[in-house]
């Protein structure tokens, strides 16, 4: 496949919520009505806006086929060292299993790498046994407990 990656622009809005949506979990707590919801909008603009925040598509004949979000965050551990949070992986439902994931993560490791992060670090909702068995195949380890307080 013909994969290309690149830093997400306002027009792929709709393709981003629909994938967010397009699950078990994102069913019962995205909003992919049209016209897009406001607080989508307003999220990006402040995302795009940060320096240490990307949105990352994977495109497929110029298709937004896969997203993902990637957070640099200076430390004080590891010797000050960055990390890189990845959060919100998904690829088009129809594509899965077809190896777009493992380059869409490559790529984004490997972004944080150049960047100077000593770390990639990203959270999967045990709710997803599947996504956890790619990201233990790709190397990452579940080496801690996390945790969450809904406000």
């Amino acid at each position: 496949m013909d994969v290309k990656f690149r830093i997400a622009t306002a027009e792929d809005l709709p393709a981003l919520i629909g994938m967010l949506a397009d699950d078990h979990l994102g069913a019962k707590r995205e909003d992919f009505s049209d016209p897009i919801n406001p607080a989508y909008v307003s999220a990006f603009q402040k995302i795009e806006a940060d320096p240490n925040n990307d949105i990352v598509v994977a495109t497929l004949n110029n298709k937004v086929v896969g997203t993902l979000q990637m957070t640099i965050i200076p430390n004080l551990s590891f010797i000050g060292s960055d990390r890189c949070i990845i959060q919100a992986v998904r690829i088009s439902s129809e594509l899965r299993g077809h190896g777009l994931g493992s380059q869409l993560m490559n790529w984004a490791v490997d972004r944080a790498r150049e960047h100077g992060c000593v770390m990639v670090e990203l959270a999967s909702n045990l709710k997803r046994p599947d996504a956890i068995r790619f990201y233990k195949k790709l190397g990452f380890d579940p080496s801690h407990q996390g945790f969450k307080l809904m406000l």
